[in-house]
């Protein structure tokens, strides 16, 4: 019989009594309740109309897609906030992959005098607040010409994530065997081919999982999409839903909040669902040395 079905037949097997079993796994239902049931009960009112929208019942007595429909008719253009995000995280992602590669192979790989304090410094800027640097970024914007145009967003995404990939990559940079540097070196590599051509492959996994979170964080990034776009064709999509209107101005379109809101989750979910080997890989890489 298989061990890990004799451990669950017989708590004990695992050297746990069983009123930790119990008191653990109850702890992990607690998690997946609370993690799980907000979205759920999101998807859930994103089907409901009228008065049932405030209905605290998970299912909704008819479900319809209306709310869906409007957001895509409504007077706001929902769809090209969400093609804004697209664009902006993913070219966001890949310049600031490309910067860090390089970078976190010359903090990584090649010893210098102060790079401890280059990489201290990197990891302190990562943690400024983008309150703190707004009104200096906003004027940065006007004098390039970039204030009011989505794809101007680029820029000060690319800025706040690249501290966060290059630290993170040249964690990962560090543990790669020497070895495959020397005998790359003894070929005639240079350092562009040794880190695009030799690395690059092994570094996948940390490459997919640093993309992913850097993807995340220019996907739902708020305060620079708002202060920096004024016209509502250059938001992107959390400024868009925040301006969700009703048919009044006194109506707040739950229905639409929340169909929206599951429509902006569902690129991070099927990113997940797709990478997810590599990012369980990247994010255990450096847990233990071989």
């Amino acid at each position: 019989m298989n061990a890990s079905i004799k451990a669950a037949m017989n708590p004990g097997a695992s050297g746990r009594p069983l009123w930790g079993s119990i008191v653990l796994y109850l702890l992990a239902a607690l998690v997946v309740v609370v993690s799980v049931y907000p979205f759920l009960y999101t998807i859930a009112t994103s089907f409901k109309t009228g008065s049932e929208v405030f209905s605290t019942s998970l299912l909704p007595h008819a479900p319809s897609w209306r709310n869906y429909v409007q957001l895509f008719e409504g007077r706001q253009p929902f769809g090209r906030h969400l093609f804004n995000s697209i664009f902006v995280a993913t070219v966001t992602v890949t310049i600031a992959l490309l910067v860090a590669i390089t970078a976190s192979y010359a903090l990584g790989r090649i010893r210098f005098r102060g790079k401890s304090l280059l990489l201290l410094s990197i990891l302190t800027v990562s943690m400024f607040p983008q309150v703190a640097v707004l009104s200096g970024m906003f004027e940065l914007m006007q004098m390039l010409g970039l204030y009011n145009r989505f794809y101007g967003l680029i820029l000060p995404y690319t800025v706040f994530t690249l501290p966060f990939t290059v630290w993170v990559l040249s964690s990962f940079m560090r543990q790669l065997p020497g070895e495959l540097e020397e005998a790359a070196t003894m070929d005639g590599c240079g350092p562009l081919r040794i880190v695009f051509q030799v690395f690059m492959p092994l570094l996948a996994p940390a490459l997919v999982s640093t993309g992913l979170l850097a993807f995340i964080g220019a996907w739902n990034e708020f305060l620079f999409a708002l202060t920096f776009m004024a016209e509502d064709s250059q938001r992107t999509v959390p400024v868009g839903i925040s301006l969700l209107a009703g048919a009044t101005n006194h109506e707040i379109p739950w229905g639409s909040i929340m169909a929206a809101s599951v429509v902006v989750t569902v690129p991070l979910v099927v990113l997940v669902l797709a990478f997810q080997k590599r990012i369980v890989s990247g994010l255990t890489a450096g847990a233990v040395k071989g």
